[in-house]
């Protein structure tokens, strides 16, 4: 079974997808979406769960530094209540504290741009949910 890691932001989406023996993961795409529109990400996600089939979802879960849930970790529980509902399969939250600065300064330490960094920053930090996730479980 495949396990797909989101890392849900205010306009993108990273998309990180496991190997089938859910040992490691691999950066897949950014999808655009408006965060006021769950659905607005649907018909890309849709694609991968079904073409990868995907067997559960990593979501990441944006913790303040003291533990607690702001409004960004609000969004990601109701994306994760309705990816649950949408394609039927079960979702964990993933605490992601940290998982976009350390993947920026991998980005960095392999010396690309700004402007590639933009590109696939959502995607590393993807990744970077997913793998967190995996070596745990």
């Amino acid at each position: 079974m495949k396990i797909i890691g989101l890392d849900v932001g205010s306009k993108t989406i990273g998309v990180a997808v496991s190997d089938a023996l859910g040992w490691t993961a691999q950066g897949l795409t950014t999808i655009k979406w408006d965060e006021d529109d769950f659905t607005s990400a649907d018909t890309k996600l849709g694609e991968i769960i079904t073409s990868h089939e995907i067997g559960k979802a990593i979501i990441g879960l944006p913790k303040n530094m003291n533990g607690t849930i702001g409004e960004r970790g609000v969004i990601s529980q109701k994306y994760a209540k309705y990816i649950e509902e949408k394609y039927d399969i079960p979702v964990v939250l993933w605490d992601e504290r940290l998982t976009t600065v350390a993947a920026e300064r991998v980005l960095l330490e392999a010396d690309l741009s700004r402007s590639k960094r933009k590109k696939v920053i959502d995607k590393m930090a993807a990744v970077m949910i997913l793998q967190g996730y995996l070596d745990q479980n």
